[in-house]
């Protein structure tokens, strides 16, 4: 792998001490490509939410190393200084719910995230007309939340994790409210853009619908990460 992607490494966390701790992750190893899609999956308290909370910088892993990108985020302890940057600039977040804030239309969910950074309210509106543009998300530009179908929900929210060019994407569920074709229609785009923008993209999932469509799966059991080869299916 180059420069950027993911790469993590023996990363473990443990909640409590003593004899009520609990190994929540125990040996997890993963390296994905930039342009590359991969599954992660797993049973309900295998370790999926703890490992992203780890990667999104969200809960303090208790040991292990983890790179986004360039840059080393985390060797027996964090090595970035401001996290709160970090998760605004290096990775962008899609969940299963969009979370789009109701009283913004289209455009100011995408951008706001770029104008709470810094950047000319102007360039951040155009940044997001680019994106809803390639997502064919662009002629909802003006709309409010509550106007927009399933579906266009999850391109604005997809649009909104990619505003800032992060080189990793975490994708949490993001096709479970979805009905198949909205699902594949989800899947397509997120190999579209990771393509696009070079971005490292994990996507945590149980819907069967999709698993097929990954070339490589992460499956977690008990804290551990066994990596699978994928069917790969194209998503047409």
């Amino acid at each position: 792998m180059g420069a950027k992607g993911i790469r993590i490494e023996g990363l473990k966390k443990r909640y409590g001490s003593g004899d009520t701790a609990v190994d929540a992750l125990k040996s997890v190893n993963m390296e994905i490509a930039p342009g590359e899609v991969v599954g992660l999956i797993g049973p309900s308290g295998s370790g999926k939410s703890t490992l992203l909370k780890s990667l999104g910088a969200v809960i303090d892993p208790t040991a292990g190393r983890m790179t986004l990108g360039d840059e080393v985020i985390y060797d027996e302890g964090w090595k970035v200084r401001d996290l709160r940057a970090l998760r605004r600039d290096k990775i962008g977040f899609v969940f299963q719910a969009p979370y789009l804030i109701p009283f913004l239309d289209v455009t100011d969910n995408v951008a706001l995230l770029p104008m709470l950074a810094g950047a000319r309210n102007s360039d951040a509106r155009a940044r997001a007309m680019e994106l809803l543009t390639a997502l064919d998300v662009h002629h909802r530009a003006r709309a409010m939340p509550s106007q927009l179908s399933g579906g266009e929900q999850q391109r604005v929210s997809i649009a909104r994790g990619l505003i800032n060019r992060p080189p990793v994407i975490l994708a949490d569920e993001p096709t479970a409210p979805l009905d198949s074709e909205r699902a594949m229609a989800v899947i397509r785009i997120l190999n579209d853009m990771a393509k696009r923008f070079e971005t490292a993209i994990i996507v945590v999932t149980h819907d069967e619908k999709i698993i097929p469509t990954f070339k490589r799966i992460y499956h977690i059991r008990d804290g551990v990460t066994h990596e699978e080869v994928g069917e790969g299916r194209a998503v047409a």
